[in-house]
């Protein structure tokens, strides 16, 4: 049977991420996300929180905490502003927890061990201009030659990309099944940002996100030593697919936290505008949004963290996890859209939060 109550540990790392993103990062995040800039110092305070280690075993330099505690903290973040969930995203989920299922002990002491600690920031380079979704469809090669590979291409819309220190990289590694576009050729490579061919680059015209670095990476026979193959040649669509069902539910429990701070902003702002003599919050269809806010956001909560359940039984979640994702990130877009409604004009102002909100859902 699921446990819905929370751990006295997890409440206290509820409280505490809560109350840092209140007092270092609300007042903020308005002019960060207005100057389209990411701030590193913020990186540095989620690694004193021991967020960025947070469910990594305390030998590997985590917190040894739970995956209802990533969620739970993803939730809080997201509640103040999208940018700061998406660093976990990228860096717990998608690198750091790839590391310490099919990574060498050499590979967790070299590189996760510094990720867990914060010294180091972990992204993931999977996407390019040509191929989100569609693996098949990705052109990076990787070439060996004696004990060390050659990396080419470019991938592109990568968290973290142009701050980054570690990159999970995906490549065809064998060029007869990159023919036949046979995922089984692809393989999962350990990137640092100073080998040599190595560059990347910011992308400037972003629509929302605007506080987070979103970037792209090129690789010009990048000289990657043969022990930074990430599991056995061949099985780094496996790699890719388990990576993405982290950040998925890193995602959803986000999500949640962006309904949670729509309902907030709405409530609290129909009652303080009136129309027709009367606070807006006592008409029946801001009354009905505001309703349905709260609906939204206690069955996203139900839905994350019954994947964060089973994700910690080691059980298979990939459904559990697909559908929290789903329902949370729809949801959150009708919180986002009606959170404007309810403002009305101001909706449409950057002096609310609301308008943020929309663009980071989207």
């Amino acid at each position: 049977m699921i446990e819905l109550d929370l751990t006295s540990e997890q409440r206290l790392l509820e409280q505490a991420v809560r109350e840092w993103g209140a007092r270092e990062i609300a007042p903020r995040i308005h002019n960060l996300d207005r100057e389209h800039r990411f701030d590193p110092d913020i990186v540095s305070q989620m690694a004193s929180l021991g967020l960025l280690g947070i469910c990594v075993p305390a030998k590997y330099g985590g917190a040894g905490m739970d995956y209802v505690s990533l969620g739970l903290a993803c939730e809080e973040l997201e509640y103040v502003d999208t940018s700061l969930r998406v660093i976990l995203s990228v860096h717990v989920g998608l690198n750091s927890l790839s590391l310490l299922t099919w990574g060498t002990e050499d590979q967790r002491r070299r590189y996760l061990v510094p990720q867990a600690q914060g010294l180091k920031i972990g992204t993931y380079g999977l996407t390019e201009p040509a191929a989100g979704s569609d693996v098949r469809g990705m052109e990076s090669v990787a070439i060996k030659k004696g004990d060390r590979w050659l990396l080419s291409g470019e991938k592109t819309w990568i968290s973290l990309g142009d701050v980054a220190d570690h990159f999970l990289v995906f490549a065809w590694s064998d060029q007869e099944k990159k023919k036949q576009r046979n995922v089984s050729g692809i393989s999962a490579f350990i990137v640092e940002r100073g080998f040599k061919g190595f560059s990347s680059g910011t992308l400037k015209e972003k629509w929302g996100i605007l506080a987070g670095n979103t970037g792209f990476i090129k690789m010009d026979e990048v000289e990657v030593p043969d022990q930074n193959l990430l599991g056995r040649e061949g099985e780094g669509f496996k790699i890719a697919m388990f990576a993405l069902d982290q950040g998925r539910f890193t995602v959803a429990a986000g999500a949640t936290g962006l309904i949670r701070a729509c309902r907030d902003a709405s409530a609290k702002y129909s009652l303080e505008r009136k129309t027709f003599g009367v606070e807006i919050g006592r008409h029946q269809l801001v009354k009905e949004m505001i309703a349905q806010m709260e609906s939204d956001y206690q069955a996203s909560r139900l839905l994350w963290t019954r994947s964060g359940w089973l994700k910690n039984k080691g059980q298979r979640n990939t459904r559990e996890t697909g559908l929290a994702k789903w329902f949370s990130t729809v949801a959150s877009e009708r919180a986002a859209g009606d959170a404007v409604q309810i403002h009305g004009a101001n909706g449409y102002s950057d002096e609310y939060p609301v308008g943020r909100f929309y663009r980071n859902c989207k």
